[in-house]
């Protein structure tokens, strides 16, 4: 029976490179190698190379991912995952964990009791961003982005606007995209 490994990496500036290196370098024989760079917040079955993997894997062969939290976003997605992997008969073995098979009983225990950790810790990160942000705003501090157009252009850019300027003109002289410029909004602060 063959085994399939599969890798995911967030951004096009990573590779799945490490991933696939620590898993030969701990002696697994890969067969298959599937690897996605999405974000870890798409659901397993949203992920092209996984859905492809997906199609090849048979019953009675070998899943494994280097760590768990490149199986799915959450914690329903990664057992949801497993559940429907396991009643295919396909092995999931994720390396961090060892070699114990997480479609077995100690593994499905061991796999619901990390992936329930793993979804507090997100949940809590998410909780910590956002009274940081709340704390922020209450100070006043502007967050997002800084505007491209200074203050002192602004009031100059929807002047000649009224006055029919175009566009594209003012993004020329401004060197900046039109859509920021067609951004620009009476009363707008920055």
């Amino acid at each position: 029976m063959a085994t399939f490994a599969y890798g995911r990496v967030s951004t096009s500036l990573q590779d799945t490179d490490n991933q696939r290196l620590e898993l030969t370098n701990a002696g697994w024989a890969i067969d298959y190698w599937f690897a996605d760079t999405i974000s870890g917040k798409s659901a397993a079955s949203q992920r092209p190379a996984f859905k492809e993997m997906l199609t090849k894997i048979r019953d009675g062969e070998t899943l494994l991912v280097a760590k768990l939290d490149r199986l799915g976003r959450d914690a329903i997605d990664v057992l949801q995952t497993v559940r429907d992997l396991g009643g295919r008969n396909i092995k999931v073995v994720v390396h961090q964990l060892g070699s114990t098979d997480l479609t077995s009983p100690a593994g499905k225990l061991l796999l619901s009791m990390l992936a329930a950790v793993a979804e507090m810790e997100r949940d809590l990160l998410i909780e910590r961003t956002q009274a940081g942000l709340s704390r922020a705003r209450a100070e006043g501090k502007r967050l997002g982005r800084p505007s491209k157009i200074a203050p002192e252009h602004r009031s100059a850019i929807l002047i000649a606007l009224s006055e029919g300027a175009s566009i594209s003109a003012l993004a020329r002289k401004h060197e900046v995209s039109r859509a920021t410029i067609a951004g620009i909004k009476p009363g707008q602060t920055i």
